[in-house]
């Protein structure tokens, strides 16, 4: 598979157990190194093989970067083409099955193997706290479930492949404070994707989908005061039904799923950038209800919108 790095050796992946016939790896922690492992993946050596080429999960997070080439990958059952340029997140438990047909011999795809305690260090031992982590996020509710593909405008790329780079380069190298260093470079991808995540009409747009980037432009436009599937059709010149089949079939997801995530994504903005109540809070992303935004926020993020707060300011004190 190309070159792959750990700190200098194979990445720490091991096989903890089975679920329904498919492998789940878990995150070895080699003494002294840090927990994050890169892997490189060159078309120049060939298609995929071994643990890569078959279908498998894992109980850590993958953050993915196409610098070139083109491929597919299956997430649970669904297939989606990617290319120059595309960032793709998978969550712990999500099935993949990555396919290459003929890969350019110039195709180069990264890779950042990490657990989630590598980031969220406040409650490790809790099962789904990183759920609750503000640069975790996008894992969190992408398209089909915990996996999500982003586009990286042309200009930003470069920067991109620096970060990746730069990253390896500590693990392999294992200077004095590699591992923090190494920690501070994903840190600092995990900043770039939220912005990316944060951005999905824009995505739309690079991606040539006008329809979908229409929808969005009015659950943009509008997610703020009461909004339905209906009026969002009625916007775009669509039927109800006609609509869910089409956001359904692209995005995985529906269209009352995305004004929800846009509301929240909202939430977290102010949450995170203001010290509104929850209330206050509520009444700017369109529910007015405190309770219902609390309930909406836990069942996306696993915590109420108040501790969300209390973890974003606690990892920032940390990067001071």
């Amino acid at each position: 598979m190309g070159r792959s790095s750990g700190g200098g050796q194979a990445l720490p992946v091991v096989l903890s157990r089975q679920v329904h016939g498919v492998p789940v790896y878990g995150y070895a922690r080699p003494a002294g190194a840090a927990p994050v492992a890169v892997s490189r993946f060159d078309g120049g050596s060939g298609p995929v093989t071994g643990r890569a080429g078959r279908p498998h999960a894992h109980d850590f997070l993958v953050l993915g970067y196409v610098e070139r080439g083109t491929g597919s990958i299956r997430l649970d059952g669904r297939s989606w083409d990617f290319t120059a340029g595309d960032v793709f997140v998978v969550a712990p438990g999500e099935v993949v099955d990555a396919e290459w047909s003929d890969p350019p011999p110039d195709a180069v795809v990264w890779s950042a193997w990490f657990p989630p305690d590598a980031v969220e260090r406040a409650h490790p031992g809790t099962l789904g706290s990183w759920r609750a982590h503000p640069l975790l996020f996008p894992f969190v509710g992408g398209r089909a479930g915990g996996a999500q593909r982003l586009s990286v405008p042309e200009a930003d790329r470069p920067s991109w492949v620096r970060r990746f780079t730069d990253l390896d380069r500590e693990l392999l190298e294992r200077r004095e404070g590699s591992a923090v260093a190494a920690l501070a470079q994903l840190t600092l991808l995990l900043v770039e994707l939220a912005r990316l995540a944060a951005d999905v009409p824009g995505h739309l747009r690079l991606r040539d989908e006008p329809l979908l980037a229409a929808v969005f432009d009015v659950i943009e436009q509008r997610y703020a005061e009461p909004l339905s599937l209906r009026d969002v059709a009625a916007a775009v010149g669509l039927t109800a039904g006609h609509l869910t089949t089409v956001v359904g079939r692209r995005t995985g997801r529906t269209v009352q799923q995305w004004i929800t995530e846009r509301r929240l994504a909202e939430a977290r903005r102010l949450l995170d950038e203001t010290d509104l109540t929850v209330q206050a809070v509520a009444d700017r992303v369109g529910y007015g209800d405190a309770g219902y935004l609390i309930r909406r926020f836990r069942a996306a993020h696993g915590v109420p919108p108040g501790e969300w707060r209390r973890a974003g300011r606690r990892a920032g004190a940390d990067l001071i």
